[in-house]
């Protein structure tokens, strides 16, 4: 079932994260879907630019329409993330989407202000949500590229003015991640006094954690030995990714982390069975490890369990 990302954030604040996890395949579409029913966790399912033109967007939104009747029990929301403008505008009037992110943290802060404004009042006209940023994180993600120099925390000085002006009903906040594999190279972490704040400032207005993946150091060192080059890859510490979900903080996005699990059983399957020419084996081993690991992340975010108290509100 389809629901307003609104509902889902009311529900979290303040004791769990729902996890936002971006698809690209079917193999993805399944393994999510049987991840969160096996954990019983609502969630959210992000389609980014990337994403939309990989194959095409009717065919992504079509297996999720296809998964909703597969998985009836299932309670998820659709979210374009980081979009800009134009893509913003296109999911507004498609009437599929739950959500928008509108990425305008490229530009200064009163014309961040006013794209934002643009595109909430579209998007509230239809009835939907509408998530922006301010700061800006550091690494690369699909069209994203900021270097670590130019990176720059959310001033929780400026959150409040930002959400009056430009009505937006979620922000994701520059509090330390980093998008892309390689976020972290010493005993870097969350800045949780940059949360408290913000959570001080607007209590109950939902936070939005980008670049939140663990990059699992089992999954790196198995993808190296089956032939990758990966080094130096380290991501966020899941014991703060929990501190963070029960402090305001009510959307984790999780990318690299599945893009890991994809490349290590594609990788071991392949070096494994030489012989192999088909995509099915290693597809049906990879929609099975991609729900193992949805339904752990579940249990960091806190959202596992969560899905008949949800279901009650609705």
């Amino acid at each position: 079932m389809i629901v307003s990302t609104k509902k889902l954030f009311e529900h979290a604040y303040g004791k769990y994260a729902v996890g936002g996890y971006n698809i690209n395949n079917a193999e993805q579409v399944m393994g999510l879907f049987r991840g969160n029913m096996d954990s019983q966790a609502p969630f959210i399912i992000q389609l980014s630019k990337g994403a939309r033109a990989y194959t095409d967007k009717r065919i992504l939104e079509a297996m999720i329409r296809a998964a909703d009747e597969i998985f009836p029990d299932a309670i998820f929301a659709v979210h374009l993330d980081h979009g800009d403008e134009e893509s913003c505008m296109d999911c507004i009037e498609s009437g599929f989407y739950s959500s928008v992110m509108i990425d305008a943290s490229h530009a200064d802060f009163d014309e961040n202000i006013a794209i934002t404004k643009r595109v909430v009042d579209a998007a509230h006209a239809k009835g939907v949500s509408v998530e922006a940023e301010l700061g800006k994180l550091g690494g690369v993600e699909e069209h994203i590229s900021v270097d670590e120099a130019d990176a720059k925390l959310t001033d929780p000085k400026e959150v409040e003015e930002f959400v009056k002006r430009s009505g937006c009903d979620s922000l994701a906040c520059a509090i330390g991640t980093s998008h892309g594999a390689y976020k972290f190279t010493g005993g870097q972490g969350l800045h949780f006094e940059v949360i408290e704040a913000i959570a001080r400032l607007l209590p109950g207005f939902p936070m939005v954690m980008h670049g939140s993946s663990s990059v699992p150091q089992d999954e790196v060192e198995r993808i190296n030995a089956a032939g990758g080059a990966m080094k130096g890859a380290k991501g966020v510490d899941e014991a703060q990714i929990t501190m963070a979900s029960t402090m305001g903080v009510t959307k984790v996005n999780i990318d690299t982390d599945g893009r890991l699990v994809w490349c290590r059983v594609h990788r071991e399957s392949f070096r494994d069975n030489p012989e192999n020419f088909d995509l099915r084996p290693a597809g049906k081993i990879f929609m099975a490890e991609y729900a193992k690991y949805i339904a752990h992340k579940n249990g960091v975010l806190g959202s596992a369990g969560q899905l008949e108290d949800l279901r009650k509100t609705l």
